[in-house]
């Protein structure tokens, strides 16, 4: 087992509790010993993605945790929005015809703004806008919901995650309450997770991605969790991870994404994984209890 435990004696050292497994959290998940379900997008198969709508939705069903992702605005702000283009879940392309390929980083926060974000996905969402990295963290905390939070692309975004701990600080979301048992940061940038780390050693960081088990030694250097595809899963593997100790003294977790039906679900439980992702977290939810 690799052990940190000069990491303990660092948390100590800033005064803030040691960050609590997601599978302790059971009112998060599906039952006394299964594992976390976490809202992918928000409750994205009921809402459109990453809007304070699937956050709502998301707490409506009882989900607790709600994943998300951020970028960056031309003028610097950070958004809440998945793909590099806007053209999938926004109206941009009729809003600025002549501004293809529609990047989020080419647009302003108010251009953002101004767009539709719901209609594509159902009229009854017409009007939704995509949020901005406060709007939704101030949406969180009304509904007594938690974050894991990817940055996406970090590498188009030099600096995001500087901006992203900042925004978050000055929400209130780097505080004890939230540091030990309400934020989870995450990406498939290596490197972005171990700046996250670096900067800002008590919060609890994931890596997106299945690297080998030769290298988890590395990832549990600054990486809290080891966040793989369902589809890349085994025991053997979530059991190799499960035998490392990540930066917080704590075995290394494994959630899994994107999980949308029971069988699935009843799977990677089967492999004894600590979250579930899912569109449908309810679905999920259900099937394990």
């Amino acid at each position: 087992m690799h052990v940190r435990a000069v990491a303990v004696a660092t948390t100590a050292l800033l005064g803030v509790a040691l960050t609590a497994p997601l599978s302790h959290a059971r009112a998060d998940g599906a039952g006394d010993d299964g594992p976390t379900v976490v809202a992918h997008r928000g409750a994205s198969g009921y809402a459109p993605e990453n809007t304070l709508a699937a956050v709502d939705r998301a707490a409506e069903l009882g989900i607790r945790w709600v994943e998300n992702d951020v970028q960056r605005t031309r003028d610097g702000e950070l958004v809440v929005v998945h793909d590099e283009s806007l053209a999938r879940t926004t109206d941009v392309e009729e809003v600025f015809p002549d501004r293809s390929p529609w990047k989020v980083k080419d647009f302003t926060a108010a251009e953002i703004a101004r767009l539709d974000a719901g209609s594509w996905f159902g009229p009854e969402y017409a009007g939704a806008r995509v949020p901005t990295l406060e709007q939704y963290l101030n949406r969180l905390d009304r509904n007594h919901q938690k974050l894991l939070l990817e940055l996406k692309s970090p590498g188009l975004y030099p600096g995001i995650e500087q901006q992203t701990l900042k925004v978050l600080a000055n929400e209130g979301w780097l505080d004890r309450p939230h540091v030990a048992g309400r934020l989870v940061v995450q990406s498939f940038d290596a490197d972005s997770i171990r700046t996250v780390h670096a900067l800002k050693p008590a919060v609890k960081t994931g890596f997106l991605g299945t690297p080998a088990v030769s290298e988890l030694p590395a990832y549990a250097e600054f990486a809290d969790q080891i966040n793989p595809s369902h589809s890349t899963l085994s025991m053997s593997y979530v059991s190799s991870v499960h035998a490392f100790t990540g930066p917080h003294g704590r075995p290394l977790e494994v959630l899994t994404w994107t999980v949308n039906d029971a069988e699935a679900a009843r799977r990677v439980a089967g492999y004894e994984v600590d979250g579930v992702i899912s569109n449908k977290p309810d679905v999920v939810r259900d099937a394990l209890d």
